[in-house]
């Protein structure tokens, strides 16, 4: 059963994604050569900061235009999905031919629109559920586009973006389980799909979206907000620990850091009222407090007990900070340390 039309999600994502900043094909050329060279050199600097060893080779390196980020989500998204559209069959069985590929169709539309909005908004990503080992995608013309837009140093900019999204790489790399464990949760929330909850949920969207909420609210039963509260723990850790990373080893290669840290914080709250509404209806303002929640809860258990005991939070997944945790450290600290 396909819940979304993928292949009509990327046509629809690829037509949205903008045109990108000007740049000539030498340019663009050297653009990504030094964005590999950036990664590259980002590896020893991570793991020597994070005291995590990611192993040679394990995650390529991928550096994509924004046509090519659509692409590999859509990917991405479908392998996540498939537990949720078996989950459905299971419970409603197959639906008839029109009507799946009707409903296949809107949703791959919706999720082609969201892909277009992002898909200039992201600088890099991580992708863990990429065969075998993940893979890591850094996205060009968004790099060069936000550079100048800061009026950051290109050289600085480009490795200091590198640094977060190679800690990402090493998170994953050196701990192979984590991937696994995001894929059970993902799995976890598909146990909790009813159809019914999610009829009502959409029902329900007008209310949502005037109180102040975001998609994930329209969908959100008890039992699902109980994974996502998981997710939320885990996905602070992540995005906090690579921004402490990047803040950390910056200063000992990326002379400009302190300006570019300052910039990029401003830029993050959106730069206007419609970009403002769009990422607070896809959930960003969430992602936005992961990062400085999540950050926070590194920079204090590290300057509480050091790094090398901060590690073992990646033992396994009952080490994972709770999303209670991420706000209170301490708690954190006394059940596993």
């Amino acid at each position: 059963m396909n819940l979304v039309d993928w292949d009509l999600a990327v046509t629809v994502g690829s037509r949205l994604t903008g045109p990108g900043p000007q740049v000539g094909a030498e340019e663009a050329h050297a653009v990504v050569a030094e964005l590999r060279g950036a990664a590259d050199r980002s590896t020893p600097l991570v793991r020597e900061f994070t005291g995590l060893d990611g192993g040679d080779g394990t995650a390529p390196v991928l550096v994509v235009d924004r046509p090519g980020w659509v692409q590999a989500n859509a990917d991405g998204f479908a392998r996540i999905m498939a537990p949720v559209a078996r989950k459905v069959v299971e419970r409603k069985g197959e639906p008839s031919a029109l009507a799946e590929a009707v409903g296949s169709r809107v949703t791959g539309t919706e999720v082609g629109l969201m892909l277009g909005f992002l898909s200039s908004k992201v600088l890099g990503q991580f992708d863990p559920f990429s065969e075998p080992h993940g893979r890591l995608l850094l996205v060009a013309p968004n790099v060069v586009q936000v550079e100048r837009e800061l009026g950051a140093d290109p050289h600085d900019f480009r490795l200091w973006v590198c640094l977060h999204e190679e800690t990402h790489r090493v998170q994953f790399t050196a701990n192979p389980w984590l991937g696994g464990h995001l894929l059970a949760q993902m799995e976890a929330l598909a146990d909790t799909v009813e159809p019914a909850a999610v009829l009502e949920g959409l029902r329900r969207g007008a209310e949502v979206v005037r109180g102040g909420g975001s998609i994930i609210d329209l969908v959100s039963t008890p039992a699902q907000r109980e994974v996502l509260d998981r997710v939320t723990g885990v996905m602070s850790l992540l995005e906090g620990h690579a921004d402490v990373v990047m803040d950390g080893v910056g200063p000992t290669v990326v002379t400009s850091v302190k300006d570019i840290r300052r910039k990029f914080d401003q830029r993050r709250k959106g730069v206007g009222g419609l970009d403002r509404v769009l990422r607070r209806l896809l959930g960003l303002d969430v992602k936005m407090a992961q990062y400085r929640d999540g950050a926070g809860f590194v920079r204090h258990v590290v300057d509480k007990v050091g790094m090398d005991e901060f590690n073992a939070v990646w033992t396994g997944p009952e080490t994972l900070p709770s999303k209670a945790e991420i706000g209170d450290p301490d708690a954190w600290v006394a059940r596993v340390l």
